[in-house]
């Protein structure tokens, strides 16, 4: 993890613990990240509690109490102490990136699902309106996936009423017309439009379930080349013995479409960067160049149970619409590095990332099947 993606993370536990109450204050724009002063522990540290001590009305420690906990469950981090009047000292670690895609593997499309709202009874009252009835259909099963229990009534006084499509969203198609109605957030007029039905990168809900079905004809590609998932830490290092089975140029197995292109017409593979050219050979041991979008990937897999607990608490089947789109386009940059290239042998930073891939289909799956949207392995 670069000091600029560390930057990141620090900044999104802030939204995290402003998002569930824990601090009351404006997210800023940058948090500064350096290495450890005098007294300090880790690979880096950051000032943020202090900073923003005085915005909050708490003491700097006490600030970083909070932000602790939110910070060292991000992926790739091992471990984040507070030193001093409160400054965050963070220890970097690739086991955090394994941990995450073996529990993702382990409790498949139940990952996220927590007890925030154990025995809690959440009464929906909507209005007689086709996308009042959809979001409380859909906030059903994301208040269950937090332990609660959602009843739905026609009843007043109402207290979920989300602004109405301008026309009827049938036409679409079951799939779509959903899409349609839950992706806006409530207060935002729903599109019905056939744009919806496009398979092009300009439409979100193609990009999402494209992104699913890639992952399973990873899947199978990495079986017709011998190989299978392993959870690893990822990132460049050198390939180790390969694994058993024929090498087989991919560029004809892994019908990598970019999700602009029409499904029907495939699209050449490109090699990621500082990949050699199909057909050649680096001498020595060769070293694979660090995954594209990969840390980007990890952090919308792990943030992924945080927006389930918001949207259940919050009423707003939106943001898990919107999560999954920032999970596929995560996952459609980081998919061309998944398979081997020309006479390069499945290693087992393939393995490492083919189960990152895995992990992701998972998540795609779990979060359409929350919104009552299918998720094809083929498209």
């Amino acid at each position: 993890m670069t000091p600029v993606e560390l930057s990141r993370t620090v900044l999104r536990a802030v939204r995290r613990a402003v998002d569930v109450g824990e601090l009351s204050v404006s997210v800023p724009a940058s948090a500064a990240v350096t290495p450890p002063g005098p007294g300090g522990c880790g690979d880096y540290a950051t000032n943020i509690a202090l900073r923003l001590a005085g915005p909050a009305k708490l003491p700097a420690r006490e600030v970083a109490g909070v932000l602790r906990p939110h910070i060292a469950e991000a992926p790739g981090v091992a471990d984040v102490v507070v030193t001093g009047p409160g400054f965050l000292n963070i220890t970097l670690g690739g086991g955090a990136s394994v941990a995450l895609v073996e529990e993702i593997l382990e409790l498949g499309t139940r990952y996220g699902h927590g007890d925030t709202l154990s025995g809690q009874v959440v009464e929906l009252r909507v209005p007689y309106d086709t996308r009042a009835e959809v979001v409380a259909d859909t906030l059903v099963r994301i208040v269950a996936t937090q332990g609660g229990r959602a009843e739905v009534r026609h009843a007043e006084p109402v207290n979920l009423r989300p602004v109405p499509a301008p026309e009827n969203p049938a036409p679409l198609g079951p799939d779509a017309a959903r899409w349609a109605l839950l992706h806006p957030a409530p207060h935002d007029r729903p599109r019905i439009s056939a744009d919806h039905l496009l398979q092009r990168e300009s439409n979100p809900l193609f990009r999402v379930r494209y992104a699913h079905a890639r992952t399973w004809a990873l899947r199978r590609n990495a079986a017709t080349l011998g190989f299978t998932r392993a959870p690893a830490p990822l990132g460049a290092h050198p390939a180790d013995r390969p694994t058993d089975g024929p090498v087989v140029h991919t560029g004809a197995l892994t019908d990598a479409r970019r999700p602009h292109a029409s499904p029907a017409t495939p699209a050449p593979a490109t090699p990621a960067p500082g990949t050699p050219a199909p057909g050649t050979s680096t001498p020595g041991t060769p070293v694979l160049p660090t995954p594209p979008h990969e840390a980007e990937l990890l952090v919308a897999l792990a943030e992924y149970p945080h927006v389930l607990r918001v949207a259940a608490r919050d009423r707003a089947p939106d943001r898990v619409a919107r999560h999954l789109v920032v999970t596929a386009d995560a996952l459609l940059g980081f998919q061309h590095v998944v398979l081997p290239f020309g006479d390069e042998k499945p290693s087992a930073a393939h393995r490492a990332r083919l189960a990152l891939a895995e992990a992701a289909g998972t998540v795609l799956a779990g979060g359409l099947s929350l919104l009552g949207i299918s998720a094809p392995e083929h498209l």
